[in-house]
């Protein structure tokens, strides 16, 4: 897990467009058979990508966290931007498909990852923020997702 520490107003104003970038921007998450993930100390998020191909992924325990297992103290949400997918939470069965989203709250000790098509993988966002109360694992579709127009 890549770890990126928290910058100040004043050297953030110093930054040319290339620091600026090498700080904020956050790349290369997507990666054909594994699992990335960016620790970042504003708000101790942590944010990853999940491509499984042939075989499942597993949500490694990082020793940064400093926990017994990764949704000890943290929750998680992921959304499949990819083909097809199945999230295991728990031994629960989570079918995702293209812009599905899945919540996975405190407590949960083990996730899987899995792509249904090696060819046309599922591709996994994940973005996970310490949490304090336990909330259930809960999938929701694009079409229950309320959209907001901007502009």
């Amino acid at each position: 897990m890549e770890n990126r520490f928290a910058i100040g107003k004043k050297e953030t104003k110093l930054m040319d467009t290339t620091q600026l970038r090498e700080h904020f921007l956050v790349t290369g998450l997507m990666q054909l058979g594994k699992l990335s993930l960016v620790y970042t100390h504003y708000d101790r998020m942590i944010i990853g990508g999940v491509v499984p191909t042939k075989e499942a992924i597993h949500l490694d325990n990082p020793a940064e966290l400093r926990a017994a297992y990764f949704l000890e103290r943290r929750e998680m949400g992921v959304i499949n931007v990819g083909g097809k997918g199945k999230i295991i939470a728990d031994e629960k069965v989570f079918d995702l498909d293209k812009l599905t989203g899945l919540y996975i709250g405190k407590s949960v000790k083990d996730v899987q990852f899995i792509s249904i098509n090696e060819n046309d993988p599922a591709l996994f966002y994940i973005l996970s923020a310490p949490a304090h109360h336990i909330y259930p694992t809960s999938l929701c579709t694009a079409s229950e997702a309320t959209p907001v127009k901007m502009g």
